[in-house]
């Protein structure tokens, strides 16, 4: 079978797939025959040797996929043999077969397409933890998403629309009509617009009670300047450690030098937090992913949640993926099939 690997740090010419022996799961695992796989900007942050917990070079990303379970091990019942399912992988998802532990497996929905199937656990657990979770948002209250134009924008922008909370989004201008189309009331050309400035304006100078931030670094300051009494800041990236320029240790340091450093007495005397959210530091609360999950799932078949797939690209073309994504041109998520 067949493996995308990332052989060392690097641009896109260091990824390879590479033919491996086929897998064998272990007691409590079952093997899935991968029929699609999410890529994620933690694996282009991998790739430039910037990623925190990427695992050492060289290594296979991946941390979701949708596929046909076609070998299961002791103490599995039989019945998941050839089931269609989802999956959260733990790297190793971007091959043709991945073991996964049973209790990492969903059921697909059979109204989701296997590239939908693959576009949902990381965006829509990611965007769920940030808004309904951690970020309490509430019918009367307001959010800003950053990014909303990309995977876990969208995500949170569907989740954000059931609860009944008015939606603010930065993004590129051509991304504004699709964004508008879905339900986005109001959008920010953060290319040639001071976001936070257009903000106060929208928001009479209030501010809004969430924000979502996958991008650390000034843009985090300027987050929590942007919130109002009560209100609150979800980080969930450090797309800032990629931007051009600059080699990855360099950019890691301008990133620290930029990122505020909070007290609790600030937080205690405005009324106002700050959280992370980081899902590949979450694989101890099985339990808890579950049942939001569970959640998830229903509201796709109840009609409120709806992955939105931008392209497909096949193994053999990651290094055009990992490009795609890189010069932010995805609209939604970003899929690779074998």
């Amino acid at each position: 079978m067949r493996q995308i690997v990332i052989t060392k740090k690097g641009g896109p010419q260091v990824l390879k797939v590479l033919e491996v022996a086929d897998l064998l799961p272990s007691s409590g695992e079952v093997r899935i025959s991968v029929k699609a796989s999410g890529l994620n900007f933690a694996d282009i942050m991998t790739r430039m040797g910037v990623y925190p917990d990427a695992p050492p070079y060289p290594c296979v990303m991946g941390y979701e996929v949708s596929g046909i379970i076609d070998k299961i091990s002791s103490g599995i019942d039989p019945s998941w043999l050839g089931k269609e399912v989802l999956a959260i992988t733990k790297y190793k998802g971007q091959a043709e077969q991945v073991i996964v532990p049973i209790d990492q497996v969903f059921e697909k929905p059979p109204t989701m397409s296997f590239e939908q199937a693959a576009a949902f656990p990381v965006n829509y657990l990611t965007a769920y933890l940030i808004l309904s979770a951690m970020g309490s948002l509430q019918s009367h209250e307001t959010v800003l998403i950053h990014n909303v134009g990309g995977g876990v924008g969208l995500a949170a922008l569907e989740i954000s629309n059931h609860i009944g909370a008015e939606t603010f989004g930065t993004a590129s201008q051509r991304k504004h009509e699709f964004l508008k189309k879905k339900g986005l009331k109001y959008a920010i050309d953060y290319r040639n617009q001071n976001w936070k400035d257009e903000l106060m304006k929208l928001t009479n100078g209030r501010g809004v009670d969430l924000v979502l931030d996958p991008i650390g670094g000034k843009n985090l300051k300027q987050s929590y300047q942007s919130v109002s009494s009560t209100g609150r800041v979800g980080l969930f990236g450090l797309s800032v450690v990629t931007e051009p320029g600059l080699g990855g240790t360099f950019q890691k340091l301008k990133m620290l030098f930029q990122t505020p450093i909070f007290h609790p007495f600030q937080f205690l005397l405005s009324n106002k937090g700050v959280f992370g959210v980081n899902m590949a530091r979450l694989w101890h609360e099985k339990k808890k992913v579950r049942i939001w999950a569970d959640i998830l799932l229903s509201g796709q078949k109840e009609g409120w949640i709806n992955p939105h797939v931008d392209k497909v690209f096949k193994f053999d073309q990651v290094g055009e993926a990992h490009q795609y994504i890189e010069s932010r041109q995805n609209i939604g998520k970003v899929i690779l099939v074998p």
